[in-house]
């Protein structure tokens, strides 16, 4: 069975920094798109970023390019997170789907395992 796991959350000032790391299980790790998908009150589920576990390529949200960079090691996907500001502040959901093409997109339509989701909150 697929299972996402997010941990990394928290509260920080703004201009800090966190890491989100997702850990997987259940499924063949390459072939993958594994992306990160937030979630603040009242609005809808933002893309953020995602990467391809077959070839390591990225794609990334205009909102968080130059200060989030994912990444992925031995089955982890990573989100660090720097500059951050108290708009970032959202529930952070790791998601991925199947792609044998090597196309990933940040369009939150476009996965279809997700995890539970990690807190992270941003003070001014």
């Amino acid at each position: 069975q697929e299972r996402l796991v997010e941990s990394g959350g928290g509260s920080v000032q703004a201009g800090g920094s966190l890491r989100l790391a997702c850990a997987a299980s259940g499924f063949v790790f390459n072939l993958r798109c594994m992306g990160w998908v937030r979630q603040s009150p009242g609005k809808e589920r933002e893309g953020v970023a995602s990467i391809y576990t077959g070839r390591g390529t990225t794609v990334s949200a205009d909102s968080v390019k130059g200060r989030f960079t994912i990444s992925q090691e031995k089955g982890i996907v990573y989100l660090q997170m720097n500059s951050l500001r108290p708009d970032d502040t959202a529930v952070y959901y790791c998601a991925s789907n199947t792609r044998s093409d090597g196309v990933c997109s940040v369009d939150p339509t476009s996965f279809r395992f997700w995890g539970q989701g990690t807190q992270v909150t941003v003070l001014s």
